[in-house]
């Protein structure tokens, strides 16, 4: 289902006790920068918890084999950081420093961090796992998805729409412990909290281990 439609619920992926250490983890990371807790980016630095989590067996099951995560982000969409997005696809990767290399581009800078958008064949290769630590309902801001959209390449306003016209929306509501897969093309949104509570959620990129061109590094990668 995952490369057919972009997108796969898996209940119930995380066990009970993790959902409580990432919990844990996420107020302490609260803690050290309050005005970034809706979006804790370089999670794989800053939480030893997450990068090892990468490696244990109910995560990689997921996966196919080859594969390692190259960006961590915690998001925790909440009364005080309430936030819509708009239809999107995830088309950068980070790296640790800018290198001109042929199919590469456009660069940005981020929080600090070089940007860059890889090949297609690169971003299609790659695979997001969204792990839930909290229930996420219609009302508390779950992700929407437009179906088979991953397949369609890069797609400008004009095609957004006429995807979102064409295929419809689905709302990936999901409860604590279920993991979302999805493809990074694959358009992607959500909106406001209609009633605004704790959506923790550990977004986890992963892509083969040896996709980058020589010269280029992933800026967090969990080896």
């Amino acid at each position: 289902m995952l490369e057919q439609r972009g997108f796969e619920l898996v209940p119930q992926v995380v066990p009970a006790a993790s959902i409580a250490d990432f919990r844990e983890d996420a107020s302490r990371l609260a803690l050290v920068d309050p005005d970034a807790a809706h979006g804790i980016r370089d999670l794989l630095h800053k939480s030893p918890l997450v990068r090892s989590s990468v490696g244990e067996p109910w995560l990689r099951s997921l996966l196919p084999e080859g594969v390692v995560c190259v960006r961590g982000i915690l998001f925790d969409k909440n009364p005080d950081a309430n936030w819509l997005v708009a239809w999107h696809q995830d088309l950068t990767i980070c790296v640790k420093q800018k290198c001109e290399v042929q199919s590469y581009g456009p660069w940005t800078l981020k929080h600090g961090v070089p940007h860059v958008q890889p090949p297609m064949a690169l971003l299609e290769q790659m695979i997001t796992v969204r792990l839930h630590l909290d229930d996420t309902g219609v009302q508390n801001g779950a992700l929407r998805v437009i179906p088979d959209s991953h397949l369609h390449g890069r797609l400008d306003a004009t095609a957004i729409e006429d995807q979102r016209v064409s295929q419809g929306e689905v709302v990936c509501t999901a409860g604590a412990g279920d993991a979302l897969l999805m493809k990074p093309l694959l358009l992607h949104a959500s909106g406001k909290a209609e009633a605004p509570m704790h959506r923790r959620v550990v977004h986890l990129e992963f892509a083969p281990g040896h996709a980058l061109a020589e010269g280029l590094e992933w800026y967090e990668a969990a080896l």
